[in-house]
């Protein structure tokens, strides 16, 4: 398939998957990244549409690294977990060190 012919959705997908193990990127630098800098809620609704589809959707946050998608995971704490599954440190539902984590897909990609 074709770049031009895929929708937002599939787009955001696309970038998601190469976050780095480890790191976090946030639903702003994701839609800056696609050309939509306005469109960080998009990113989010698509990070909700994403369970199924292979995309590591616990990497994606807020732009001050707040856990702010947490509420869409199944269990308890479980995007935390995953996140420090990863070694990436979480305190009070916010990442610690963000900017060591953080992977901005323009500087990446």
């Amino acid at each position: 398939m074709q770049p031009e012919t895929l929708n937002f959705f599939d787009k955001v997908y696309q970038v998601a998957k190469q976050i780095p193990y480890g790191r976090v990127t946030s639903y702003g630098a994701i839609a800056k990244y696609l050309g939509a800098a306005k469109s960080a809620r998009m990113v989010g609704y698509a990070m909700n549409g994403s369970h199924n589809k292979d995309v590591p959707a616990h990497r994606v946050v807020n732009r001050k690294g707040l856990l702010t998608g947490k509420h869409h995971f199944d269990g308890t704490n479980l995007m935390q977990q995953l996140l420090e599954s990863e070694g990436i440190k979480v305190k009070d539902l916010q990442i610690q060190d963000f900017d060591k984590v953080f992977w901005d897909p323009a500087n990446n990609l």
